[in-house]
C-alpha cells in the first residue's frame, strides 16, 4: 500500500505521484503489496527532521527512512511484500530547486521521489560509482514515466 499524505500547505499532484512510484516499484519489481509512505511536509518540519537525522542545520529536500531493507527484485524472483519505509519530501524546498533547474514543481517532485525511493531500496551515492549507477537508474526510471504519462494523456 502506497500511502502520500500532504501536510506542506503546497499543492502537488497526489495522483501523478502516486502513479510515480507505482511505476517505479512495477520497474524495480517490488511486490505491489510493499508498504510505503510519502510525508510532505513544510520547511519547519523538514528542518526539524533533518537536525534529528542527519545533524545538518536547515530544510533539505528529501529524507528516506528503510524499515525492511527490502531491494530491488527481478521479473523472475521480485521483491517479497514488506515495509519499504518512509518518504519525506518539502515541496518549498523543491520549488526553489527547480527554479533553478529550470523545471516545473511537479517534475522535482518526480525527482526527489524518486530519489528517495531508491535509497528505501539500498542504493546510495556516497561513493562515485554509487553515485553513477543510482543517478543513471533516476533517469531512466523518470525517462521512462514521462514517456507512460504522454501515452496516458494521448489515450
Amino acid at each position: 500500500m502506497i500511502d502520500i499524505n500532504n501536510e506542506s500547505g503546497v499543492e502537488i499532484d497526489i495522483e501523478q505521484l502516486l502513479r510515480l512510484v507505482q511505476h517505479n516499484l512495477d520497474a524495480l519489481h517490488v511486490s505491489p503489496d510493499a508498504d510505503l509512505a510519502i510525508v510532505l511536509v513544510d520547511e519547519g518540519a523538514m528542518e526539524q527532521l533533518h537536525v534529528q537525522w542527519m545533524d545538518e542545520p536547515g530544510p533539505t529536500d528529501v529524507l528516506s527512512f528503510p524499515m525492511d531493507e527490502l531491494r530491488p527484485g527481478s521479473a523472475d524472483a521480485p521483491t517479497p511484500p514488506g515495509l519499504l519505509g518512509d518518504i519525506v519530501v518539502c515541496p518549498q524546498v523543491a520549488e526553489t530547486q527547480a527554479e533553478t533547474a529550470g523545471h516545473s514543481l511537479m517534475d522535482e517532485m518526480c525527482l526527489l521521489t524518486t530519489h528517495g525511493l531508491l535509497h528505501l531500496l539500498g542504493y546510495d551515492h556516497a561513493l562515485p560509482e554509487e553515485e553513477r549507477r543510482m543517478f543513471g537508474l533516476q533517469r531512466e526510471l523518470l525517462s521512462a514515466f514521462a514517456t507512460s504519462e504522454r501515452r496516458r494523456r494521448r489515450a
